[in-house]
């Protein structure tokens, strides 16, 4: 059984789900302020991104109280399957593992990450049998 996928996010929308995936629910100040911290941008632009993804069905509005309150519709790990696997198809033909490969052999794997990559292949494979 597939899941439906929720749309994906530009990269700026991603920047303000990873903002409400930490401090959901929130406001757009509260967004805006996360998100402007290190960088300068308007209130209205946070506003805009919002409202979009409001429309794509990448956030929920509650509109009780004054200031309208969002949180994330979606969940970082689907929000991640679903990047890592259109990575997968458009990069990699299909192929996990050239993706995997790629990534290990361009960025040295600290041993707990190692660790954590040999418990996870040893799941998968119990799961198989």
């Amino acid at each position: 059984m597939s899941r439906k996928r929720s749309p994906q996010p530009t990269p700026a929308e991603l920047q303000v789900l990873q903002a409400l995936w930490k401090m959901q629910p929130a406001t757009v100040r509260d967004v805006h302020e996360h998100m402007t911290a290190d960088r300068p941008g308007a209130y209205t632009t946070t506003l805009k991104f919002l409202q979009i993804m409001l429309e794509k069905g990448l956030v929920t509005r509650e509109e009780s109280q004054r200031s309208h309150v969002y949180k994330a519709a979606v969940t970082e790990e689907e929000v991640q399957r679903d990047l890592a696997t259109d990575l997968v198809q458009r990069a990699f033909g299909g192929s996990a593992a050239g993706l995997v490969m790629q990534v290990l052999g361009g960025k040295k794997a600290s041993s707990k990450e190692l660790a954590q990559i040999r418990r996870f292949l040893d799941e998968m494979e119990g799961r198989k049998k």
